[in-house]
């Protein structure tokens, strides 16, 4: 079979703009959620019982965002397109395609798998009002193509002169990770030699997040402190917090990857999917269907469960979501990887950038990416007390500061409403 590895990252998240300063960020222990109240100038904010948001941050700075730095043409371009693209250009970069555009005879063997989880929201949202104002003639011809999920994906694909797939998976907040499994498959079988793989998102809009905090998903309890509102595996979690961003990933073929000198990260050696069949928003308590995408993960790879040495889980901070998901790598690593609980190592980065839904497992694997390569485990923040019931929470969770360790094979997990789950084990590479 085609094995296939990462040669490139790029990522736009709340801890700033860029793999490197994200990265670093993060093991600093730096966190990226901020209050809401500064955006609600109109008093929009001001009735939702969450008031806390992961933003990318915007200023005149290098490591922030800034539209005029990178010549997009903002009105036909959505948000979370921006932020793929910009994402693309810098993974694009890192894995030594540094040409604006594919050459014609190498165009239809490179492809992109983009997805994002709900797209353009703040477009559908102004264009209605719009519409009831002034009915027809207020629509903009670029409304439709704006809020398309597949865009992000059609965009990247035109600025590079990509030829090959063009796939653009939406399944909730297991987009990201989705995308770059799927990506992994077109190049074993052969349809693609390079694949631009990950998700973007931009939703963070006072009806988005009414929405979710109706659905009592959202994080109410520390408004006055945001850094220390997301806290996944805590015995205080009661929530998570929204996110934006994007995380893309080149993925080769080896031997391609091999004859043009690329540097290499991990190896993408295992992809599991499953479906909880339970309930539109929460897991079975006992993490059946999680349990099921790490297994069948592993079995892709060929690997057994006591050799893994990491896993980045999904938890988001929620009651649910987090217990079940501890049950079910713990079922995994320690009943059947026969591992002692102080051997698993799982930590949430979703305390430091929040939950970015459709590009979470997209920079959640970037993040597991570079755990491998610099041998470094990402913390948990907010981790103050494990648990709830603290007797099942007996792993080590990295509370608060990364740890060093020797990463050969890592665990990343996504999980979505619909109970849509996806695992991929990525591997250190070794020829």
């Amino acid at each position: 079979m085609r094995r296939v590895v990462v040669t490139g990252l790029g990522c736009v998240t709340p801890l700033g703009v860029g793999t490197r300063v994200s990265w670093n960020r993060l093991i600093s222990g730096a966190c990226g959620i901020v209050s809401t109240r500064s955006l609600d100038a109109d008093g929009a904010y001001r009735n939702i019982p969450c008031q806390v948001a992961a933003l990318v941050p915007s200023s005149d700075a290098p490591d922030h965002w800034s539209e005029k730095r990178y010549g997009l043409k903002l009105g036909r371009i959505a948000k979370f397109s921006q932020y793929a693209m910009v994402a693309a250009r810098e993974a694009l970069d890192d894995a030594g395609f540094k040409e604006e555009k594919f050459a014609d005879n190498l165009a239809e063997r490179v492809g992109v798998c983009i997805g994002s989880g709900i797209g353009s929201f703040e477009d559908v949202y102004e264009t209605t009002l719009q519409w009831v104002k002034k009915g027809y003639k207020s629509i903009s011809p670029h409304f439709v193509p704006r809020l398309l999920i597949n865009m992000a994906a059609g965009h990247v694909s035109m600025r590079y002169n990509i030829k090959g797939p063009n796939h653009a998976a939406s399944t909730a907040c297991t987009t990201g990770l989705h995308s770059i499994g799927d990506a992994s498959y077109f190049i074993q079988r052969g349809t693609a030699d390079i694949m631009l793989a990950g998700g973007a998102e931009s939703c963070i809009h006072p009806l988005a997040i009414a929405g979710f905090a109706k659905a009592r998903a959202l994080s109410t309890d520390f408004n006055d402190t945001p850094t220390i509102s997301s806290r996944p595996f805590d015995r205080q979690r009661a929530g998570f917090v929204m996110g934006e961003g994007a995380g893309i990933l080149v993925l080769e073929e080896l031997q391609h990857a091999k004859e043009r000198g690329a540097g290499i990260y991990a190896e993408v050696n295992g992809y599991g999917l499953s479906a909880d069949a339970w309930h539109i928003t929460a897991p079975p308590a006992d993490g059946d269907g999680a349990f099921r995408s790490m297994k069948g993960a592993l079995k892709d790879a060929g690997i057994k469960p006591g050799d893994v040495d990491y896993v980045n889980a999904h938890a988001t901070g929620t009651k649910l979501g987090d217990a079940a998901e501890n049950i079910a790598i713990k079922r995994l690593l320690i009943r059947e990887g026969e591992k002692k609980p102080e051997e698993v190592n799982i930590s949430s980065i979703k305390g430091a950038i929040g939950h970015l839904l459709g590009a979470a497992g997209a920079v959640e694997s970037i993040m597991t990416i570079q755990a491998i390569s610099q041998g470094i485990l990402p913390p948990t923040l907010n981790l103050d007390n494990a648990g709830d019931p603290p007797e099942d929470f007996d792993c080590n969770y990295v509370p608060h500061e990364a740890q060093t360790g020797d990463i050969r094979v890592a665990l990343c997990n996504s999980f979505g409403f619909g109970g849509t789950n996806a695992s991929v084990c990525f591997t250190r590479y070794a020829d």
